[in-house]
């Protein structure tokens, strides 16, 4: 068993083009797991490729994010400076292409999906809205959890997925209110929480409210590096400092949430030791 695993992690992106095989050897090395996600076709793809690579200890999510549903934001450390097939018009949801992906064993989850309100525009909310339902019919069909992202769209989120009442998954990088933390875990989600707890103390109420069997760990490197690594590219070997702020904030015992971390994600992602 893992002592740690980085449930959202995008060692798939260009940002570790140079030293990607180095990263996942010291973070395998040092008894920690991840789930690399794809947030596009290319992404998807590439996070799969990844895993294919490991006998264990390395697995994907797939599925297209909201804000590459439309005009698509441009990120140097998701897709590099000279991407030539880079969408930029945005992507429609290809579900055969996805599906035939997300069958894989080594697929775990599918996502990321969900709502973005921070960069959306004119009709872009319902080019969101189509992309992320047609994920919860996916995700329905093969059953296996979603990976979501959701910003500024709690309500809108959770308005869509309680017409689903088999779904499960994760709110990656929760960031909302204890109240849409409740709607959350009422329709069975459990929430995770990155790095950004060991530098903010706006999450620490939120932390301290989820019940430790609903609560996960993700690094989402290579962005929101934890402390003491500020200023560096983030990696998911530094998922053990977010666990460990994590145990400090709640007032528990650190073996404790460790153990209950990864109990978490080897039960929502149906993973195997």
């Amino acid at each position: 068993m893992p002592e740690h695993i980085d449930i959202h992690s995008h060692v798939n992106f260009e940002a570790y083009a140079f030293d990607r095989d180095d990263v996942i050897e010291r973070t395998l090395n040092a008894h920690t797991w991840m789930i690399n996600v794809g947030t596009q076709k290319d992404t998807s793809v590439s996070a799969l490729e990844l895993a294919s690579k490991y006998e264990t200890g390395v697995y994907a999510s797939i599925g297209l994010h909201p804000v590459h549903t439309n005009t698509s934001h441009r990120d140097v450390s998701e897709f590099g400076d000279e991407k030539k097939d880079f969408v930029e018009h945005g992507e429609q949801f290809d579900y055969d292409f996805y599906k035939k992906l997300a069958l894989d064993h080594r697929v775990v989850a599918i996502g990321e999906c969900g709502l973005d309100y921070f960069r959306v525009e004119g009709c872009g909310a319902q080019a969101q809205k189509e992309s992320f339902d047609a994920q919860i019919a996916l995700a329905c069909e093969i059953k296996k959890p979603l990976m979501l992202h959701i910003r500024n769209a709690y309500r809108d989120a959770y308005d869509m997925l309680k017409n689903y009442p088999d779904v499960r998954g994760d709110v990656h990088f929760f960031a909302g209110t204890i109240e849409e933390a409740r709607l959350f875990l009422e329709l069975g989600f459990s929430l995770s929480f990155t790095g950004v707890i060991t530098f903010a103390r706006d999450y620490d109420e939120v932390i301290r409210y989820v019940p430790l069997d609903r609560i996960l760990c993700e690094t989402d490197c290579p962005y929101v590096t934890p402390a003491p690594y500020r200023g560096k590219r983030n990696e998911p070997l530094y998922v053990s400092e977010i666990v460990k702020k994590m145990a400090q904030i709640r007032g528990e015992d650190l073996e404790i949430v460790k153990k209950a971390l990864v109990s978490n994600a080897f039960k929502l992602f149906e993973l195997k030791a």
